[in-house]
């Protein structure tokens, strides 16, 4: 919180580490930021539909193919999931069921 610029914009979406914010409103008021929340369940199919077209060309980001991905199977998605709340998670994870 401490590093958001002036006047910035937060995007929030999912609970994987809980509904809990330790924080006041206060960070936002005084450095003009958005707080953008983020209904990924609600949200109707065909706004997801142009959405997902949009961040798989002109969204997506440049960096992205420099990204290493580990591939992991199903046997493996506990430790990763600690990983992720505990805030180690670095990269990208991809699950195969098959493996």
């Amino acid at each position: 919180m401490r590093t958001l610029k002036y006047g910035c914009s937060v995007a929030a979406s999912g609970l994987t580490g809980g509904t809990n914010l330790p924080t006041s409103v206060l960070p936002f008021i005084l450095r003009g930021v958005n707080l953008l929340g983020i209904d990924s369940v609600q949200t109707p199919l065909e706004p997801r539909k142009a959405m997902w077209s949009r961040i798989a060309t002109d969204l997506k980001p440049t960096w992205l193919e420099t990204q290493s991905v580990e591939i992991i199977g199903l046997d493996d998605l506990g430790e990763q999931l600690d990983k992720i709340l505990a805030g180690k998670m670095r990269g990208r994870v991809l699950v195969n069921p098959h493996l």
